[in-house]
């Protein structure tokens, strides 16, 4: 999967679950492409999507795990929530996921989770992963995801991931 055209940032501090689920939509269907080349429709999303995943949560807080698999299926997707395993984790189902063409949300942060990234391909030893606040894919090596040393993220530490319901796979690498 590739993440390319204009540079799609969060719009502020707080809206990197939105985007991630923004940009994922797209990823699963491109024909929604055209529409987040403009700034000013892809930052009101940010904000819409936003306020759809957090109908309780008090949005200056982020979005929770069960508000971006609500926004994910907004774009037409069902996901579900896991959290990191620790070192021992082989991230199969991730890389599986990926692998299938599936966009993968990941929470990090430090001592508590504080920002959503999406892991959006994957290689032996790696995974390519949008950060929204720079817009940019960074190669992050999966050793790094397991010991909990992520680099380029913001963040060091993995909380969890957001993974695809596969009984509801379908094949997107066409696209």
């Amino acid at each position: 999967m590739k993440v390319s055209g204009p540079v799609l940032r969060q719009r502020d501090g707080i809206t990197c679950g939105p985007t991630v689920a923004l940009v994922a939509g797209m990823l699963l269907d491109p024909r929604r492409r055209t529409a987040m080349a403009d700034a000013a429709w892809f930052a009101a999303e940010q904000g819409r999507v936003h306020a759809e995943a957090n109908r309780v949560w008090p949005r200056r807080l982020g979005t929770t795990p069960r508000g971006l698999i609500r926004a994910l299926g907004a774009q037409g997707a069902r996901y579900r929530w896991r959290l990191f395993r620790g070192r021992g984790d082989a991230l199969a189902d991730v890389r599986d996921a990926v692998a299938d063409g599936w966009p993968v949300p990941m929470l990090v942060g430090r001592g508590v989770p504080r920002h959503w990234v999406l892991i959006v391909g994957v290689g032996d030893a790696w995974f390519d992963v949008y950060e929204p606040s720079s817009g940019q894919v960074r190669r992050i090596e999966i050793d790094s995801v397991r010991g909990a040393r992520l680099r380029g993220l913001g963040f060091s530490r993995p909380f969890g991931f957001v993974l695809p319901i596969r009984e509801r796979h379908r094949d997107v690498r066409a696209l």
